[in-house]
């Protein structure tokens, strides 16, 4: 073998949902040199690609062909014998009617060695998420997968429809609503009851999921009333019957709605995650950009050599952190030459859980979280406390609300406040938001505080937002966002009672169920 030559995975991407993306997928294209990707191979995973990696998009899509299935295989061994490390990754699993074993054929002739990587097919996977078992003791104890597209250039259909008709329990036929009253008409002239229960389920496994269910008799009228179309699967059989009970993935709460995310993208993940749990389709565009202070550090840093060089009694009586980020930037500059130690003495407080787990998380006991997650609710505990004949350190972001600071101050506290971060305008992305809140493409907004206000409107400016349809929903965090909202003139609709990111999402779904 020439030493030179590369290697081909051939990987099968699964059915849509990235989460079923196999663990030896992801080490393929973290791998690989070049990834040649289909249609149906969904684009979330090209994030698992090297930076360098050179993609290649072969799709195919109801006819239109980038390119030619003998140009994929000549491309894959090229590629090869080239020296690459190659991921050829394709919908489902490439070995069931995925044309895998023709590119498997090809590398083998021409001396490049190829690894198989299967993955989820699609004629299980997505029958599963649409509440359909392909088997279920006492219905049937068989199934068969079918092409439902079958080679053109052959004279005549090599399926024995005489034996599946009758003879398998269930039939799933991938790719094949363009032939479905093929299909239908010669399931029913072999001998299947034409009250066989049949569903049609296009985009399974992800939030565009559809699912049509009729039976023989009436499938093919029904595909035609609703202007169904491809990519989908036909399932036929009894099983089908059970979705009424089993179905689950497009009953969840959100299923389906679009909700803009306006948290920087380092903090985005667990609304993200929230959100898509509910079935929502989480749409990123990150308003605010996470930034160390402009000019430095030079003031958190002299505050915490207080901290480490206070000598009889602790430096400070109170430090108060008022965000998550305030925590992560505080150690972080803390930790280059201490660590928690050096807060010994000095009492914590925390606004809101996500805070206070942060600082949690470092093994320190706070000493007060407020039960309502503002500043306001924080200077009453503080002063409940004491607070007012001490000091209090806060460190925060650049620019933030002053009516902590300031009224600890009235009150008689010695209060410094030090810029811990800053937060910054991320301008990437406007105008395809403005393009999507124009087509009617977005569901939910939310806001998780002022700043993600501001920046939303500024990068929008230009934009009508009295425009906005009736059905869009501005979902805040808490009442000080809402209040910023209504002043820069857009339309509150939900306010979560609880001021976290669970309490945001709550309200959400209990607001789309009115």
């Amino acid at each position: 073998m020439n030493k030179q030559t590369g290697k081909v995975y051939l990987v099968g991407a699964g059915p849509g949902d990235p989460g079923l993306f196999t663990l030896k997928g992801v080490e393929c294209m973290r791998r690989a040199d070049v990834i040649v990707y289909d249609y149906l191979a969904g684009k979330p995973l090209l994030g698992y690609a090297a930076p360098d990696a050179e993609l290649i998009y072969v799709g195919k899509k109801g006819g239109d062909h980038t390119m030619q299935q003998e140009d994929i295989c000549q491309l894959l061994v090229d590629k090869g014998l080239a020296g690459h490390v190659v991921t050829r990754l394709k919908g489902g699993d490439s070995f069931i009617f995925g044309r895998g074993g023709e590119e498997a054929l090809a590398l083998h002739e021409a001396g490049v060695p190829f690894e198989v990587v299967p993955g989820i097919s699609s004629a299980y996977s997505v029958p599963a998420y649409a509440g359909i078992p392909v088997t279920h003791r006492g219905l049937t104890t068989d199934v068969a997968f079918i092409t439902g597209h079958e080679d053109p250039t052959k004279e005549e259909s090599t399926i024995k429809w005489d034996k599946i008709s009758t003879g398998i329990g269930t039939l799933v036929f991938l790719m094949g609503v363009k032939n479905l009253p093929y299909i239908v008409s010669n399931l029913t002239a072999n001998g299947r009851d034409p009250q066989t229960p049949v569903a049609l389920i296009r985009w399974g496994t992800t939030p565009r999921q559809e699912t049509l269910t009729g039976t023989l008799t009436n499938i093919v009228e029904l595909v035609k009333e609703r202007g169904f179309k491809a990519p989908a699967i036909t399932i036929v059989g009894e099983v089908v019957s059970l979705r009424e009970k089993l179905r689950w993935f497009e009953d969840r709460p959100l299923f389906g709605k679009r909700v803009v995310v306006t948290r920087s993208r380092s903090q985005a993940s667990d609304l993200v995650t929230a959100l898509a749990d509910t079935g929502a389709v989480p749409v990123e565009f990150p308003t605010i950009k996470v930034n160390p202070p402009a000019d430095g550090y030079a003031a958190l840093d002299a505050a915490i050599a207080k901290l480490r060089d206070s000598g009889d009694g602790p430096a400070y009586d109170w430090a108060v952190f008022t965000s998550v980020n305030g925590v992560e930037h505080f150690f972080a500059r803390l930790d280059r030459e201490g660590d928690a130690r050096d807060l010994k003495g000095v009492k914590l407080g925390a606004i809101g859980p996500a805070t206070a787990a942060a600082l949690e998380a470092r093994g320190l006991r706070l000493d007060f979280v407020p039960a309502e997650y503002r500043a306001e609710a924080v200077l009453e505990g503080l002063l409940e406390r004491g607070a007012a004949d001490g000091s209090v350190l806060i460190p925060r972001a650049k620019e933030a609300r002053e009516v902590l600071p300031e009224k600890l101050a009235e009150a008689g506290a010695r209060v410094e406040v030090v810029p811990a971060y800053e937060t910054m305008l991320d301008d990437n992305g406007s105008g395809e938001m403005k393009d999507m809140l124009s087509a009617g493409e977005i569901d939910i907004i939310t806001f998780t505080s002022s700043s993600t206000v501001k920046n939303f409107v500024k990068l929008l400016e230009g934009f009508d937002f009295q425009a906005l349809p009736a059905n869009v929903t501005i979902a805040c965090i808490g009442p000080v966002t809402a209040e910023t909202a209504r002043e820069l003139g857009l339309r509150v609709d939900l306010v979560a009672d609880e001021y976290t990111i669970p309490g945001l999402v709550r309200a959400i779904i209990a607001g789309a169920g009115d």
